[in-house]
């Protein structure tokens, strides 16, 4: 165990000092959790993220893709005691998940240890496509299709799909079915994009990440990444 601020500054990520200044500005998580005590002791299994990026560890790197289930937590623990994400997978290593799927939401969702890959392809800039089937509470006019289609402004930021496609209408237009593709990481993006238009979401699944698919994974499900497939992670833009 040794105090957190020197773990942070031993792994080069700033000095002591600075260290102790994010931590008081509350600008620390371990295993999710902000830290604002200095002196906070922590182990090598412990996830240390800063603003948002995960410092690196020397430990062997891991990758999973999980089709992820509904009421599952997309984080390392829980104060409440909520089934999490990482329980899912049997493995030694500290992992934790590469972005976040909502509580109630399914689909791909990959985890690791590589805070390297995890702040790479979180990064805005680097605008990885997510692929998302959402049923919708009724049916969207063309005119709201369109509107769609051309960007809808959530958070004085516009959200430009970059594809969209009506995949099933029910006969009593009671909802909809839609493919949407996006390149946005705010977090519940995609439920406020049809709330704005009026159409809550009634279920959402992640289909896609980049080049990467559920395939036949079932709920609940996972796989390890192959070398190609994280090298090719490696090589997005």
């Amino acid at each position: 165990m040794e105090r957190l601020q020197k773990i942070i500054a031993n792994n080069g990520f700033t000095s002591r000092r600075k260290a102790e200044e994010l931590i008081k500005a509350g600008k620390v998580k371990v295993n999710g959790k902000i830290i604002t005590e200095l002196g906070t002791k922590v182990d090598a299994n412990d996830q240390i993220e800063i603003n948002g990026t995960y410092l690196e560890k020397n430990e062997k790197k891991v990758y999973f893709l999980l089709n992820k289930p509904r009421h599952y937590l997309s984080s390392v623990s829980d104060n409440l005691n909520r089934p999490t994400v990482v329980s899912l997978i049997d493995t030694k290593e500290r992992i934790y998940p590469i972005g976040r799927l909502d509580y109630d939401t399914t689909g791909l969702l990959l985890l690791t240890n590589d805070g390297k890959l995890a702040n790479y392809l979180m990064h805005p800039k680097n605008e990885i496509e997510k692929t998302y089937i959402a049923k919708i509470e009724g049916v969207l006019t063309p005119s709201e299709f369109y509107q769609l289609k051309k960007g809808i402004i959530i958070g004085n930021r516009k959200v430009i799909p970059k594809y969209l496609k009506v995949c099933k209408t029910a006969s009593n237009k009671a909802y909809q079915i839609i493919e949407i593709t996006i390149i946005e990481g705010r977090n519940h993006i995609i439920k406020k994009i049809f709330t704005e238009l009026k159409h809550p979401v009634l279920k959402l699944k992640r289909e896609s990440y980049s080049f990467l698919s559920l395939g036949n994974l079932k709920s609940g499900e996972y796989r390890m990444l192959t070398i190609k497939e994280v090298k090719k992670l490696y090589s997005l833009k």
